[in-house]
C-alpha cells in the first residue's frame, strides 16, 4: 500500500500545480474548453494517461464545456505521491 501524504506535503505539492485544489482526500481541478467536442478531447487525453498510470480519476462533464477531475487513492484511504504525479501528467497533456 502506498504510504500516505501528511497535511504540510500535500500543501507543498499542491502549491507546484496549477488550478489543483484539496477537497478532503483528493485533489480536483476544473476546465473550460472550447465546446463539448473540446471537452470530450481532452477527457479522452486524460483517460489514456490514466490507464497507463494505472490510476484512474473521476470525471464530470457539466455545463457544455467544463471538466472537473477528481484524483484519489481510494485503496489507501487518502491522498499519495500516485495523486500528484497523475496530476502532473494531466498537466503536461496538449492543453493541460
Amino acid at each position: 500500500m502506498a504510504d500516505l501524504l501528511t497535511d504540510s506535503e500535500i500543501e507543498d505539492k499542491l502549491a507546484d500545480l496549477d488550478g489543483w485544489s484539496r477537497d478532503g482526500d483528493a485533489i480536483v481541478r476544473e476546465r473550460e474548453l472550447e465546446d463539448f467536442r473540446a471537452a470530450l478531447a481532452w477527457v479522452n487525453e486524460v483517460g489514456a494517461e490514466a490507464e497507463a498510470a494505472n490510476h484512474h480519476p473521476d470525471i464530470l462533464i457539466h455545463g457544455w464545456n467544463r471538466v472537473r477531475l477528481s484524483v484519489a487513492n481510494h485503496s489507501a484511504g487518502g491522498l499519495t505521491q500516485a495523486d500528484f504525479d497523475l496530476a502532473a501528467s494531466i498537466d503536461a497533456l496538449p492543453g493541460g
